[in-house]
């Protein structure tokens, strides 16, 4: 298996910036490197590439390929940008692109309950060998929940799944975890795989 390639992440706002550390380290291809700003970025040490913060990259000098995190396109930046709210397919296909790594997880199995969940097929297993296909959405959402490690907020969730603002006001999100509880769970009013706690979700 090849080594995992160092990744520089700096963000000054810390929840999504160590959401999305959580979510670049569980692909298996990515080691995480986390600052909040330049300063402690560039005592970091040495890295495969950069996503940065367009504030960041004003007073950050690194030679490598750079990833821009911006709230719309600009000018100037000398690098590829991904525009304000993204999604993690996004990324991952531009982290592929330019480092020639795949997500471990898309092709790879893993366990969530009772099931062997294999994003890339959009399909769960269980122990008698019968197979539930999942939407796109389905698939998204239980990717997300598998790799963070706490709850996630369901604007979180509706950003990264859809690319909701998170003052989005839909119900898009909960008939999609109510029509993934009936295909998944064993009594989908008693969920024990796709929890609800503290106004968002997590795998039990």
């Amino acid at each position: 298996m090849p080594s995992a390639k160092r990744i520089l992440l700096v963000d000054s706002n810390e929840v999504p910036r160590r959401m999305l550390a959580q979510q670049l380290a569980r692909e298996g291809s990515y080691a995480v490197i986390e600052a909040g700003s330049a300063a402690q970025a560039s005592a970091a040490g040495g890295y495969d590439l950069a996503i940065l913060d367009t504030a960041t990259a004003r007073s950050l000098d690194f030679s490598g390929p750079i990833l821009f995190l911006t709230d719309g396109e600009e000018a100037g930046l000398g690098g590829d940008q991904l525009v304000k709210p993204f999604r993690l397919s996004a990324l991952l296909a531009m982290l592929a692109a330019r480092l020639g790594h795949q997500g471990a997880g898309d092709d790879e199995g893993f366990a969530i309950g009772p099931y062997i969940f294999r994003p890339g097929a959009k399909l769960l297993t269980d122990g008698k060998g019968r197979k539930i296909r999942l939407t796109e959405k389905e698939t998204n959402i239980l990717r997300f929940l598998h790799g963070a490690a706490d709850t996630v907020p369901r604007e979180t969730l509706l950003h990264e799944v859809w690319g909701y603002s998170p003052a989005a006001t839909t119900h898009t999100l909960e008939t999609h975890i109510y029509r993934l509880r009936r295909k998944i769970e064993e009594n989908p009013g008693q969920a024990r795989i796709v929890v609800t706690e503290g106004g968002g979700y997590r795998l039990g």
